[in-house]
């Protein structure tokens, strides 16, 4: 019983990947599925990995667009 309610390790948990699996990377263009940003460029800032709106130059951050259920984002890869 113990065991029970121990805490699991999260390291190396993280992917950055989109809902579909499709890995991501900084220049990538996405479709946000969160916010109404539309589509998106990732880009790498210093506070880290952004998800900037290409209508109107709205930034969120990667965090934002955590899907709790998998831990993918919740953006789709869009073919460049």
């Amino acid at each position: 019983m113990a065991g029970l309610f121990s805490k699991k390790s999260r390291k190396g948990k993280f992917q950055f990947v989109d809902l579909e699996g499709l890995s991501l990377q900084e220049g990538d263009t996405v479709m946000s599925l969160r916010y109404d940003l539309g589509e998106c460029r990732i880009k790498n800032t210093e506070q880290g990995m952004v998800y900037e709106s290409m209508a109107n130059g709205e930034q969120v951050l990667y965090v934002k667009m955590i899907d709790a259920a998998t831990g993918f984002q919740k953006v789709k890869k869009l073919e460049s």
